[in-house]
């Protein structure tokens, strides 16, 4: 995957990645309280990493397609993250379950010393 390519990304644990795959969709509990899915781009993945996961050792990241989402008329509307965050940026947030066929793979993430940082998607598992 070379970094021109847009993706999207879901933090989540293996045991969850399991669940979605079973269940045919990513539809986590943000889906009831808050009515989106949480997404990043790679590019902003390590902010959310860092402040809701530190020192988590456990994390995948899995790579989601965004044509996929639209094709399955999953709308994603760009909008602010939570106070802290900076004003400027914008996260994607899908607006029904992400099909798990959208997945078009899986990386683990792990912390380095200075904590989460973006992501290399070379080695991307399929």
């Amino acid at each position: 995957m070379t970094a021109d390519e847009q993706v999207l990304l879901h933090l989540c644990t293996p045991d969850e990645r399991a669940g979605y795959a079973r269940e045919g969709a990513i539809a986590p509990a943000s889906l009831d309280e808050v009515g989106f899915v949480h997404l990043s781009t790679p590019e902003q993945v390590a902010l959310p990493a860092n402040r809701l996961f530190a020192g988590r050792e456990d994390l995948e990241l899995l790579v989601v397609d965004p044509a996929a989402l639209g094709h399955a008329g999953v709308e994603v509307r760009w909008e602010p993250g939570v106070p802290g965050d900076p004003e400027s940026m914008r996260f994607p947030h899908a607006y029904g379950p992400v099909p798990f066929s959208a997945v078009v793979g899986s990386v683990a993430y792990r912390p380095g010393p200075e904590g989460f940082t973006t992501p290399d998607l070379e080695g991307l598992a399929g």
